[in-house]
């Protein structure tokens, strides 16, 4: 039954928490009669991975913050006195011997930089908000089976321990029996065999309900209550099949597909920056000079400056993003690969859960 939840996953990122619940606190109460509704809220809330995924995405609108801002000016000043023997001389400040120089310098970037850095930044926003709804997709998955795990084992030691509590009856009635000569001891010994085996099965289905509800609490971030939690809904009603299922359809509306395919485009930018390195920058410059004692003598001055290529024209830089380019390729390939397989699982086990059903309801 979970196998139709990855299908429906594949088909578009599910917003995890779109109803937003603010202030809402896991009292024992709420946790002693948990419902699903109330499991996916705590979740939205609270799942350690879905707070991770999300720092992820805060860290790349950051990102898209710096790749567009401009460099930013220098400003520099010098002082040297005019004849270093003689000292810098008496009066005010504006009459000292000291020749004074203010000079403001700006980079101008050529070849397009600051926009590929942005569209670069932007597809990198794009795919880290892709990969935070894959997380919420593979995790609301991991919710839905921890929370019907639990529903499960508490079934099974809801009836394990009913199976001991009515071997403890047999055993009383068996008892009787072999008092009035009505039954044999071996008889009566394999009863008590089978008594402690229904407790050893009992104490069995308490551990792994307990393991169950530590996973959900985990899931939920109700680690120290987990032991608290009783889940009361029931198992979902089996409708229809996968045999409409558009596989290509759902592979490309994956999240982790369309991030993929957003890694390749940043990527490319990242490529295309990279060779814009060749294009050389611009410093330009605008200078103050004052000599003392009077402003006659100050001069103006503005001025161009340009890098050399004369050792290094960027080959490694322009190689390696090139590489990374051919990488993010790549790892679409694997990446759809993987999905189609989980599709492919996914499917085998929903036809098998809804068989099974089936036989169980005729």
């Amino acid at each position: 039954m979970l196998a139709w939840a990855f299908l429906l996953g594949g088909l578009s990122a599910v917003a995890v928490g779109a109803e937003p619940a603010q202030g809402l606190a896991s009292s024992s109460s709420d946790l002693a009669q948990l419902t699903l509704r109330q499991a996916e809220i705590f979740f939205a809330e609270r799942n350690r991975e879905l707070l991770a995924g999300q720092r992820l995405v805060e860290g790349a609108e950051a990102d898209r913050i710096t790749a567009g801002q401009r460099p930013n000016p220098n400003l520099s000043f010098n002082a040297s006195p005019l004849n270093p023997h003689s000292g810098v001389g008496s009066g005010d400040l504006r009459s000292k011997q000291v020749g004074s120089t203010v000079a403001l310098q700006q980079l101008f970037e050529r070849g397009n930089k600051r926009e590929l850095r942005m569209d670069a930044a932007d597809q990198n926003l794009r795919a880290s908000r892709g990969e935070f709804a894959d997380i919420q997709r593979q995790q609301k998955v991991a919710l839905y089976g921890a929370y019907y795990d639990l529903v499960a084992a508490q079934d099974r030691q809801r009836i394990s321990t009913e199976t001991a509590a009515l071997f403890q009856k047999t055993i009383a009635a068996v008892e009787l029996r072999l008092k009035a000569g009505d039954i044999a001891r071996s008889e009566v010994a394999r009863i008590r065999v089978d008594a402690l085996r229904a407790q050893n099965d009992a104490r069995a289905a308490q551990a792994d309900r307990e393991k169950a509800q530590s996973m959900l609490g985990y899931m939920i971030g109700a680690d120290r209550d987990a032991m608290r939690i009783v889940a009361v809904d029931g198992f979902p009603d089996v409708n229809g099949d996968g045999s409409a299922f558009d596989v290509e359809k759902a592979l490309a509306g994956r999240a982790d597909v369309q991030a993929a395919q957003a890694r390749i485009a940043a990527a490319d930018k990242n490529r295309e920056l990279a060779r814009a390195l060749r294009t050389r920058d611009v410093t330009g410059s605008i200078q103050f000079q004052h000599y003392p004692p009077d402003f006659a003598n100050n001069t103006f001055g503005v001025g161009v400056s340009v890098p050399l290529f004369t050792s290094y024209y960027f080959e490694g830089e322009i190689r390696r993003a090139e590489v990374d380019l051919q990488s993010a390729r790549d790892n679409l390939e694997r990446v759809r690969a993987l999905a189609l397989g989980e599709i492919a699982r996914s499917r085998a086990d929903l036809d098998a859960a809804i068989e099974r059903v089936q036989r169980f309801r005729g």
